[in-house]
């Protein structure tokens, strides 16, 4: 009987994460990682081979992972995202978006390397347009994923029995995107955005490419007649 083989999705909770999961469970087993300990729990009971892993990704320590010794999927799909002007940001808001948007993410990899490279496995970054270009009131976000960009390219020359993948998705519907809306004063049109489950196949086109093709980076924006 073969091992199913294991991912450890951030941001499980919700969103892009959950439908992440989601699209993984029929063929993985799942570490579903966030703070919200409740909606793991629900997450993970629909799910078949998923379990939660309530942590603190900010101050995340060997000792939460020491039970992993073996990783062959790790996304990273948690996140923050503050708005606004460089004059009316101070610095808390930024330090607390490097925080989490990058931080976490580099500590949370190195702490797994030994169990990802047990599996030979892959790292998926979810990424966002903001991390090719950068907005007026977008300054924090932004810079945090450009970080998260160059933290990739490194992971990837340094470890190259791991894949390495960044994903760059335009607007998603989301809670968060309609915290967005509001922030910018503009209504909210769902059928507008992404749909999660386009995101979460786009992972698993990652996931699932011939063992001759490294996915390093792919871009999906809304279809033509959406908003960007």
């Amino acid at each position: 009987m073969s091992v199913r083989p294991t991912a450890l999705v951030t941001g499980a909770s919700r969103g892009v994460g959950a439908a992440i999961a989601r699209a993984l469970a029929p063929t993985h087993d799942l570490l579903l990682g966030g703070r919200d300990s409740e909606a793991l729990a629900e997450t993970a009971a629909a799910l078949p081979g998923a379990r939660p892993w309530p942590v603190e990704l900010t101050t995340v320590t060997e000792a939460d992972v020491a039970a992993i010794d073996r990783l062959d999927v790790l996304v990273h799909s948690a996140g923050v995202l503050h708005l606004g002007r460089v004059e009316e940001t101070p610095a808390e808001v930024w330090r607390h978006t490097m925080e989490v948007n990058v931080i976490a993410v580099v500590e949370l990899t190195r702490l797994l390397l030994p169990a990802l490279r047990a599996g030979r496995g892959h790292v998926v970054l979810i990424n966002s347009g903001s991390g090719q270009r950068a907005s007026a009131g977008w300054g924090p976000y932004a810079a945090s994923k450009f970080a998260l960009r160059a933290f990739a390219d490194a992971l990837r020359l340094e470890e190259p029995e791991l894949r390495v993948t960044t994903i760059y998705p335009g607007r998603v519907d989301t809670d968060m995107q309609r915290e967005v809306r509001v922030r910018e004063g503009d209504s909210y049109r769902p059928e507008k955005y992404l749909n999660v489950d386009s995101v979460a196949r786009v992972v698993q086109a990652a996931l699932t490419a011939s063992p001759d093709a490294h996915v390093t980076e792919i871009t999906v924006r809304p279809a033509a007649g959406r908003l960007n």
